[in-house]
Parts: structure tokens; C-alpha cells; sequence
């Protein structure tokens, strides 16, 4: 057993981790390979550390897979991501369904290519019963896409006299959120040393522990989660209040 893990409280785990898997293109450059290739061997880190988190009992894992701003990119690039996304679920969703592990996608799903939809359809229909770790890929997704949908659910609602503007509050906006059926993530993982967020969860992450490392996707294993997760441990969490509060 890795002596990482062992150093783990089971106890105080994250009971959400959300991750910005970054640093599959320049990883790829520094191959001297072109990005698609990068993309290609990141499939190997969500792998393990699906298995990572499924081993530790962390109830829900969200992985930004591809934003919104992400279909500016070369076209090469884009339709190699969609093809790679779909064959991928093709064969990673009887390893997930083995596993006890139940996907979820949040995103602007119109977006994505017909092909790439059904084979998410297929994949969330096989696991939809599954009751162990709670896959959340964010596909085609962005915070401010989805604070902008929220407000426009509840106007509708407003203008519909099904709700009332006094009756608005945090409990409401959660509910029209994307992310209404999950807890808020407590760990925010961002690979390959950018220190910013991306449009990523911006209400979720309020009071998420931030950890950046500058391991490139590609290269993110088992052992470097269990370092985040250590670092998280070794934090203070006190939303809010003061250190005395606490204790």
C-alpha cells in the first residue's frame, strides 16, 4: 500500500472532488506529438483516478471535460475530442456499470454532435441504478452558461405566477442549477500549474479548498490525488468563522 494512502484520515474525506484536467495539449508538445495525442493518453488518467476514487469511497467526482469555450479550438481538434469522448464511453461503460459507479453529464448537450448524445444516453440509461461513486462529467459546460440558464428558468417561472420573487433565494437558484441533484465539491484539482478556475462550477466551488499542481494531466496518477487530498486534510476549513469557532 502506498504510503500516501496510508497517511489518509478515512474519516475526513472530500466528500466531493471536482477536477480541471489541464495540460493535455502541451503535454502532447512536449512529446512532440500534436494534441489529439495528448487528449488520447489523458484517457488513461481519468481511468485511474476514477479507480482512485472509487477505492476511497468519495461520493461524487466531477471531471471539466470540455467547456463551452473549448469549440473555439481548431476543428481538427474538436471532432477528434468528440470521437475520442464517444469511444471512449463505449468502452469504459461496462467497466463503470461492474463497478457500481453511476455516470451523470452536465452541459449544454444540444451542442455536442447527435452520435455523441446517443452514445451518452446509452451510457447514462446502463448505470442509472448504480449506487457507488457518482461520475459527473461537465461537457460542453461553463459556469457562466449555467448561472445565465438558471436566471432564465426562474424568470420564466416568475412570469409563469409559479413563483414569487420574494420566494427567491439560495435554496431556489440551487435548485435550477445544473448541479441540483450533488453536493457542492470541498476539493477543487487543477493540473498543470494555471492558477484560475475557467469558468468552472463558479457558484459550486464558494468555499472548495483550491490545490494546483503543476503535473500535467497525462501524468496525473493515484499517488498525486492522494497528495491533494493530504493537502486538503492539512487545511482549516472554517467557512467563515474564526479558528476559536471551531475548536
Amino acid at each position: 500500500m502506498s504510503s500516501l494512502l496510508q497517511n489518509i484520515d478515512k474519516e475526513r474525506l472530500p466528500r466531493h472532488i471536482a477536477i480541471i484536467m489541464d495540460g493535455n495539449g502541451r503535454w502532447a508538445k512536449e512529446q512532440g506529438q500534436d494534441r489529439l495525442y495528448g487528449h488520447y493518453h489523458g484517457v488513461e488518467s481519468v481511468r485511474d483516478i476514477v479507480e482512485g476514487c472509487a477505492e476511497l469511497n468519495i461520493g461524487y467526482l466531477t471531471l471539466y471535460a470540455f467547456s463551452t469555450e473549448n469549440w473555439d479550438r481548431p476543428e481538427y481538434e474538436v471532432v477528434g475530442l468528440m470521437e475520442l469522448l464517444v469511444s471512449t464511453i463505449r468502452k469504459e461503460v461496462e467497466s463503470l456499470h461492474k463497478n457500481n459507479i453511476k455516470l451523470h453529464v452536465i452541459g449544454d448537450l444540444n451542442m455536442l454532435p447527435e452520435y455523441a448524445r446517443q452514445e451518452l444516453k446509452e451510457a447514462l440509461d446502463i448505470t442509472k441504478d448504480n449506487t457507488g461513486l457518482n461520475l459527473v462529467m461537465a461537457l460542453s459546460y461553463s459556469g457562466r452558461w449555467e448561472l445565465l440558464n438558471a436566471v432564465k428558468s426562474i424568470a420564466n417561472e416568475v412570469k409563469a405566477n409559479r413563483l414569487a420573487v420574494e420566494e427567491i433565494d439560495q435554496t431556489v437558484l440551487q435548485r435550477y442549477l445544473a448541479t441540483s441533484d450533488f453536493p457542492d465539491p470541498e476539493l477543487m484539482i487543477r493540473t498543470s500549474g494555471e492558477y484560475r478556475i475557467s469558468n468552472f462550477l463558479l457558484y459550486q466551488l464558494a468555499y472548495a479548498e483550491l490545490y494546483f499542481t503543476q503535473v500535467r494531466w497525462p501524468d496525473f496518477r493515484k499517488e498525486n490525488l492522494y497528495e491533494a487530498i493530504l493537502d486538503y486534510q492539512n487545511r482549516e476549513r472554517r467557512f467563515g468563522k474564526t479558528s476559536d469557532q471551531l475548536a
